[in-house]
């Protein structure tokens, strides 16, 4: 059968074949090209379509004409990106949508001249509405997609983020799953990253300036949209746009469209919309009363909202009076859902009653503005309605609190089921399941297992909030480093030692190290570990906590001390029978003897490593023979020991350890006179890393590098 590919991949074919060409590395031609080293692996490897912009600088790197490319290139751009759609996380656009020409035309003009825009004014005023509306009209002109991410600067029941949590999901976003740990460093990740791509990002319920500030884009052509209910006037440069509720005129219009219905009677239209205040949410709602009331007319509805005393009771009140009872009840119930959106399932855990019943039930609230459907089967409710059903919670609903803890519960079992699903070096046989999809539901649900966390610890659920961190742990690996890892296993074990589980305690603060010290954070990572020790780990997990001990005393640059971890760690593999543990413990003792200046015992402990090891777990230990070898000037064997440990890393996709070959790879060809070589793959590895950023392995990579290059250039002079 004949495959012809399509545009995308023949598009990457052709800058391939420019890579190829200009002879450079990924990071030089990267360089030469003003592109990030990051968005050219996307573009490379067909995860993003690059902008023209970035075609044409990649034809003059090697002088080649770009205009041949161009009608493919617009084939591609028109068609996506070939592995799945470009990103877009923007909520669905309102059908009916009505007004704010004058604003909508503004903010379009801003978009286009400053990049930025603030949409303020009160709640239920529709600035979000009308975020979404624009970045909906101007999708065209942003081929990067359309980011979305809500600030929660007036959510109930939730802190609003702050800018280094905001950057990480932002990155995250970006496909970066390992940003740098300090707040200026991701803030100048995310100006880089915006600066090569053409992405609107929307940014909705900001609390203050100082929260979006390290938020906005630097120099490029990608724009952000800011909502805020107050007047964000410290934002220098981000022009405002404040929206009061509608006119007349345009109230009339949008509660009309809503309610499907011609009007007349402009004494009673009047009262409506007065009731309503001018506010798009309310008109919404009132006009769904309207249109799902055929018997009714516009009299007998103003009579009904002249019923409450204050205007949002007159439209929510009335939006509620027309449910029946159970309906009302879900209503208030999911005014105490943690997260930002929902599903049928955690509804149903909620309010105790069957799926299909909580699905009807949602249609309800739907179709009386009540609920928004923001994809299909997912549900988010705005702020202002979210604290209305809140508080009617609070007054009506006495068992509130086993409500939420059925949502817990909820949510520890479904991803303790989906956990179960992903491999994992401490799970070597997954249960049934497709493992793409548990992380796509991991992905989905991250922002409410997070709040379902933090409620868990409000609430006093410590059998909850011990159980979520640890069913994050394979998510949390291959997106390592995070600040949410760091606070919930902080939270976990402060959890399991209220319950008493010192073991348990234990195994929370070894992955509570390991999170820090992959943040940088060695200080901290090592007391961890120290209290780990104390909590009495069980056996396994002593030898472990050696291992990642002898780690932090590595990166430190304390040699002698991490090769008595490694060697304790190696005593307790041994005597556990663990024989991978031992051959991992056997391969960094020889790396630190190598450090030494200890070359021949080197070469003996990684030998013994290897005759214990498998698979990818012989990296280390084939890694530490090739340069021990190359030190005494074995060279061919040398090398063919590192070239078998840098096939091992890419056969198995990992990154960050194809990175540390090459290093050690350039380390030996320096150590064997062949300098130009050992630069170019020192800058292979560090181009690996860029999209990583794994602290400690840049560090010593970067120094490796600099030793090479003080080589070359001694030798040149």
């Amino acid at each position: 059968m004949l495959h012809v590919s399509g545009p995308h991949e023949r598009l990457v074919s052709q800058l391939a074949q420019i890579k190829e060409l200009s002879g450079l590395s990924l990071r030089a031609l990267a360089r030469d090209a003003g592109l990030s080293s990051s968005s050219l692996s996307r573009y490379l490897t067909g995860r993003l379509v690059p902008p023209w912009e970035a075609v044409v600088a990649l034809c003059r790197v090697v002088h080649r004409d770009p205009r041949p490319l161009r009608p493919l290139w617009a084939e591609a751009d028109k068609a996506g990106t070939a592995p799945g759609p470009r990103r877009n996380d923007l909520p669905a656009d309102l059908f009916d949508f009505t007004g704010r020409e004058r604003e909508t035309a503004r903010v379009e003009e801003l978009l286009r001249t400053a990049g930025a825009v603030v949409i303020d004014g009160m709640a239920g005023v529709g600035k979000t509405s009308l975020a979404v509306h624009v970045a909906h009209r101007m999708a065209g002109a942003y081929p990067d997609g359309g980011l979305y991410l809500d600030l929660q600067g007036f959510t109930p029941g939730q802190e609003p983020l702050d800018p280094p949590t905001a950057l990480g999901r932002l990155l995250g976003a970006l496909d970066i799953t390992h940003p740098p740990a300090g707040e200026q460093e991701r803030a100048a990740l995310w100006r880089s990253e915006l600066s090569r791509r053409r992405a609107l990002v929307v940014l909705d319920n900001a609390a203050d300036a100082d929260r979006v500030r390290p938020l906005l884009p630097g120099a490029g052509k990608s724009a952000v949209l800011v909502t805020s209910r107050n007047r964000l006037v410290s934002l220098d440069g981000v022009p405002p746009v404040s929206l009061t509720p509608l006119a007349d005129d345009d109230a009339a219009r949008l509660f009309g469209t809503v309610a499907g219905v011609a009007l007349t009677g402009e004494d009673e239209v009047g009262q409506v919309l007065d009731r309503c205040g001018g506010l798009p949410l309310a008109l919404r709602m009132a006009g769904a009363r309207l249109r799902h009331r055929p018997g009714w007319t516009v009299g007998v509805l103003a009579e009904r909202l002249r019923d409450s005393p204050a205007r949002f009771d007159a439209a929510f009140g009335m939006s509620l009076r027309q449910l029946d009872d159970p309906d009302r009840r879900v209503f208030r119930l999911l005014g105490l859902l943690p997260g930002a959106d929902f599903d049928t399932g955690v509804v149903a855990a909620l309010t105790g009653l069957p799926p299909g019943r909580c699905a009807d039930a949602l249609d309800e609230l739907v179709d009386a503005h009540l609920v928004l459907e923001s994809s299909p089967g997912r549900f988010r409710m705005h702020d202002l309605i979210r604290q209305y059903a809140a508080d009617l919670a609070a007054e009506e609903e006495p068992a509130s609190g086993t409500a939420q803890r059925r949502v817990l519960d909820h949510y520890r079992e479904r991803a303790e089921t989906y956990d179960r699903m992903l491999p994992s070096p401490h799970r070597p046989a997954p249960a049934p399941g497709d493992p793409q999809r548990a992380m796509a539901w991991f992905d989905l649900e991250y922002v409410n297992l997070i709040a379902a966390f933090d409620l868990a610890v409000r609430l006093g659920a410590d059998e909850v909030a011990v159980a979520l961190p640890q069913a994050l742990r394979v998510w949390f690996f291959r997106h390592r480093g995070t600040d949410d890892q760091v606070r919930l296993l902080d939270g976990a074990a402060a959890a399991a030692g209220r319950l008493g589980r010192d073991t348990e305690r234990a195994a929370l603060l070894a992955d509570l190290g390991y999170a820090l010290a992959a943040a940088g954070r060695l200080g901290e990572a090592l007391a961890a570990y120290r209290e780990a020790d104390r909590s009495g780990p069980a056996d396994g997990l002593a030898a472990t906590l050696a291992l990642r001990t002898g780690f932090a005393h590595r990166d430190l640059g304390e040699a002698r001390t991490a090769r008595e971890s490694f060697r304790r760690a190696a005593d307790l593999f041994e005597r556990a029978g663990n024989r991978a543990g031992h051959a991992q413990a056997l391969a960094f003792d020889a790396f630190v003897t190598l450090r030494l200046g200890q070359p021949a015992q080197a070469a003996g402990l990684a030998r013994a490593a290897l005759d214990r090891a498998d698979g990818p777990a012989r990296i280390t230990g084939l890694v530490t023979l090739g340069v021990a070898l190359a030190h005494d000037g074995n060279d061919a064997e040398a090398l063919r020991h590192l070239h078998e440990a840098l096939d091992l890393a890419e056969r198995n996709r990992l990154q960050h350890q194809q990175a540390w070959c090459h290093t050690y790879l350039a380390v030996a060809l320096r150590e064997t006179g062949s300098p130009e070589r050992a630069l170019e793959h020192h800058r292979t590895a560090l181009a690996l890393l860029e999209p990583l950023h794994e602290v400690q392995l840049e560090i010593e990579c970067r120094q490796a590098y600099e030793t090479t290059l003080a080589a070359h250039t001694a030798g040149e002079g």
